[in-house]
């Protein structure tokens, strides 16, 4: 991937340390989130904008292509990648006996959602 300046890019939390974030961003590029470059407010603990494994989207402020590293930063953009919860799948076996059993029970369950 050819990446740009002033692109906003996933990466992952890869270390926290007093002066800023270090995130990677594929198998070759990693960069680091000054402190400076965290919030336009003073940041008391980096380890309040994210946690080492977090996904989030950074900035691109530029691009060292000898050394695969970058200046980033997650200051003024929507850095958090939200994931979605889901309900887990509850197996009820397989087969038309499965299906003539449960029928009813599941209509009545996704009409009382309904109202």
């Amino acid at each position: 991937m050819k990446y740009k300046k002033n692109s906003i890019v996933t990466g992952k939390i890869t270390g926290i340390k007093d002066y800023g974030m270090f995130v990677s961003l594929n198998e070759y590029y990693n960069g680091l989130i000054h402190v400076s470059e965290i919030s336009n407010d003073f940041v008391k603990n980096i380890g309040d904008y994210g946690k080492i494994g977090e996904m989030i989207r950074v900035k691109i402020l530029d691009i060292d292509e000898s050394n695969y590293q970058m200046k980033l930063s997650i200051k003024d953009i929507n850095y958090k990648i939200n994931k979605k919860i889901r309900k887990p799948i509850v197996e009820t076996g397989s087969g038309f006996l499965k299906l003539k059993d449960n029928l009813e029970k599941w209509i009545k369950e996704k009409n009382s959602k309904k109202g």
